[in-house]
């Protein structure tokens, strides 16, 4: 129902209110934590936010995309901790860097097919508590030992096993179908499509200067919500990741961090790792009015793209955003608010200069005419994934409150998130403001 053109349904799907944990880089102030941790700390503090009643959720759903295997279905065992009751149902879901995307729109599904009325969504990731594995050899030997019935059996254990069996297997973000991690295809992407150093420099900084000022205004306050931190319980207040005292000499300083010694990919310029959750309290709308809550902003629509992950695999917003417009009679000049994942500049940089090209969209959209340019000054006006960070299974419902807050705040009508993710794939998700009643 979600990525086809189908009619939605009548009952309005609202954002009552959202939070998140403060974003930060990995290993450093939620080091010891796992994406468990992270997920029951936001939504204790949600529920704490809102006033709910937690026996008025009917459903939660998280994203995450590097599970840990002691809580695989971190959704769950979240929701238990934070008071959710056992009679209500809950589960994770995994797509790549849409995770949290796909976790509110399953929301809104079960919402709109009448089976919840009130539900908890978004996502969770701790990317300093990373699964290392033993190698496969030594995993089949430990697999074997379980049979073992005697100390003698042991003598045999490292027979066949050379000393690289026994070194750790150590997770790398590549894309499994094409080997290639995402900085690569980035530098690919940027070559293709003509994103110049200068220009990804520029807009990483950009991101940097608008998420600073956005925290030194207040204007992310009522998003994040402080933690503490076991087992010291240490106040965690802030995003971490902002770098205030950044510049453009500082960011063009930087040598290439993954196409040595000529590419135009930094650290600079790159989302880096990230720990961190966030969620989004989702009601009927009729139900959010008995509740008493006043609900500003909609989720009016969404789609979900596939490309071909050797040649588009950054390019979601690219392909998604044109198909949202046109099922809802839109045009970008239309949008008041745009919120776009920054997995990097450069992906930033190419989506744009797609979207504004005519070429791009005959030959890659089967559209006659472009989306055009993307004005500037309502986009990303907060920061993004570049400044405030990335924690994968999460960003999807940071995306959509960002969104939601700024709507409102600002007093317009219609906002646009969009994202890629890995394998290729992409998602849009379409706001409206909810008139409102005297």
């Amino acid at each position: 129902m979600s990525s086809g053109d189908q009619a939605r349904p009548t009952e309005n799907v609202v954002v009552v209110n959202g939070n998140r944990t403060p974003f930060q880089r990995s290993g450093t102030g939620y080091r010891d934590l796992t994406s468990y941790d992270l997920a029951r700390m936001a939504l204790a503090g949600l529920i704490a936010k809102t006033g709910l009643a937690p026996e008025a959720v009917d459903l939660v759903v998280m994203g995450t995309v590097v599970s840990n295997f002691q809580t695989s279905n971190v959704a769950r065992d979240a929701a238990l901790a934070a008071g959710i009751p056992v009679s209500t149902p809950a589960h994770t879901v995994t797509q790549a860097c849409i995770s949290a995307n796909q976790a509110v729109t399953s929301g809104v599904d079960a919402i709109r097919a009448g089976r919840a009325r009130t539900v908890i969504a978004g996502g969770t990731e701790s990317l300093s508590d990373i699964p290392i594995r033993y190698r496969k050899k030594f995993r089949r030997k430990l697999v074997e030992s379980q049979r073992y019935r005697s100390f003698t059996d042991y003598f045999g254990f490292l027979q066949g096993l050379g000393w690289r069996d026994l070194l750790p297997e150590i997770p790398s973000i590549s894309e499994f179908s094409t080997g290639l991690t995402m900085g690569e295809d980035c530098e690919r992407l940027a070559g293709r499509f003509g994103a110049t150093r200068r220009e990804q420099d520029e807009y990483a900084y950009r991101s940097h200067r608008l998420a600073a000022e956005a925290a030194e205004q207040g204007l992310l306050d009522d998003e994040v919500e402080a933690v503490r931190v076991p087992p010291g319980f240490e106040v965690v207040a802030e995003d971490n990741g902002v770098r205030a005292d950044t510049t453009l000499e500082k960011l063009s300083s930087l040598k290439p961090a993954f196409v040595k010694p000529y590419g135009n990919v930094t650290a600079g310029n790159s989302s880096f790792l990230t720990d961190g959750a966030a969620l989004v309290l989702l009601m009927a709308e009729s139900t959010a009015r008995l509740a008493g809550f006043e609900p500003r902003v909609a989720i009016h629509d969404f789609v979900y793209s596939a490309q071909d992950p050797r040649d588009a695999l950054l390019l979601g917003p690219s392909y998604t955003t044109p198909r949202i417009l046109d099922r809802n009679g839109l045009k970008a000049g239309d949008i008041d608010v745009f919120e776009f994942h920054e997995a990097f500049a450069g992906q930033i940089v190419a989506n744009l200069k797609c979207l504004d090209s005519g070429s791009f969209a005959r030959e890659h959209l089967g559209r006659d005419r472009k989306v055009g340019e993307i004005p500037m000054e309502r986009f990303n006006t907060r920061g993004g994934s570049l400044s405030l960070g990335h924690p994968f299974g999460a960003t999807g419902a940071r995306l959509v409150t960002t969104a939601a807050k700024r709507l409102e705040q600002e007093g317009g009508e219609w906002a646009l998130v969009a994202s890629c993710a890995a394998g290729g794939l992409g998602s849009a998700i379409l706001l409206r403001r909810v008139e409102e009643r005297a």
